[in-house]
């Protein structure tokens, strides 16, 4: 007989709707609106470390059908909207994932997005660390800040800008990491896959790790810092060890994230990845004018499992994948 039932109990889905009640409550008390935004997209991130689910519409005018991506994210949306005049805002939804599903990946998940109008990463981050504070009850929770570089060179002992493929390559195996396809992985790739097995479990679960100051060629949705253009003003929170949130200080030219998203559509195309479509409508939003903002997703499943002190994502999850 397969298990019908929830994966959380009764006491872990009244946990999620007072965490809930709680993020609304410190955006109400902020004044900062509240806004939702389809799930349905015509096109999708071109990152590639993020593959998308896929769906299609069929009927009137697309009889023939339409193709749709399920959204990782709301932020082009929510990008629109704030071209479109809207103020600082934020949305919990629902985001997809293709090919992710574990301990701590559900190919379904909710998040947490927002973006504060006039915000620096540095002043955003500062509100990140506030509202974790007020979920965890802990008002005095340590905060520390610690550049990729700086991480990089600590714990690999690779200074991140110079390091190649065949170094990097090197370095995994000197940690007893086998890639799956090593030779399809560029840079980025190789330091995505170092960073999640060495650095990741040797950060303080204890504190509030905020990593900063990201490679540029990591962030292509982020401003770069002007004191050191080959770093992105982009940041990771980290807790009790998982991720929880991405964030940055907003790339608001037009011709420049076009750009980026054609190099990242070329690094899909090399990795043997399907090329996704532009989103033409995000760029014609950045060529009307985007305020300075600063944008952050939290993964609110993983907080919840931070919170309750849970150590897989079926606790949390009324019905995970593995129950569908």
């Amino acid at each position: 007989m397969t298990d019908w039932r929830s994966g959380a109990d009764l006491s872990v889905i009244k946990a999620r709707a007072e965490l809930l009640r709680s993020v609304r409550a410190f955006f109400y008390a902020r004044a900062v609106l509240e806004v939702e935004t389809p799930l349905l997209g015509a096109t999708f991130g071109t990152e590639p470390a993020i593959e998308p689910l896929r769906s299609e519409f069929v009927g009137p005018g697309f009889a023939k059908g339409r193709a749709l991506f399920l959204q990782s994210s709301p932020e082009f949306f929510m990008k629109r909207l704030l071209a479109d005049g809207c103020p600082s805002m934020y949305q919990i939804a629902k985001a997809f994932r293709n090919g992710e599903q574990g301990r701590r990946h559900n190919p379904e998940f909710s998040i947490l997005e927002w973006y504060r109008v006039g915000f620096s990463a540095d002043e955003l981050m500062q509100e990140l660390g506030e509202l974790m504070r007020e979920l965890t009850s802990e008002s005095a929770l340590p905060i520390v800040y610690q550049r990729y570089a700086d991480l990089v060179q600590q714990h690999l002992g690779l200074d991140v800008f110079e390091a190649d493929e065949k170094q990097l390559a090197k370095c995994a195996l000197d940690h007893n990491i086998a890639a799956a396809n090593p030779n399809e992985l560029d840079k980025d790739a190789w330091l995505e896959l170092l960073f999640s097995v060495v650095i990741e479990p040797a950060l303080d679960s204890n504190v509030l790790t905020f990593v900063t100051h990201y490679p540029a060629s990591q962030a292509s949705l982020a401003q770069l810092d002007q004191d050191d253009p080959r770093t992105a003003l982009r940041f990771e929170l980290y807790y009790r060890g998982l991720e929880l949130a991405n964030g940055f200080e907003e790339l608001a030219d037009a011709q420049e994230q076009s750009e980026r998203f054609e190099h990242e559509n070329c690094r899909r195309r090399a990795q043997g990845q399907q090329v996704i479509p532009v989103d033409a409508q995000l760029l014609s939003a950045l060529e009307q004018g985007l305020p300075r903002c600063s944008g952050v997703a939290v993964g609110l499943d993983r907080v919840l499992m931070c919170l309750l002190g849970k150590e897989h994502l079926d606790d949390v999850l009324t019905f995970s994948f593995q129950r569908l």
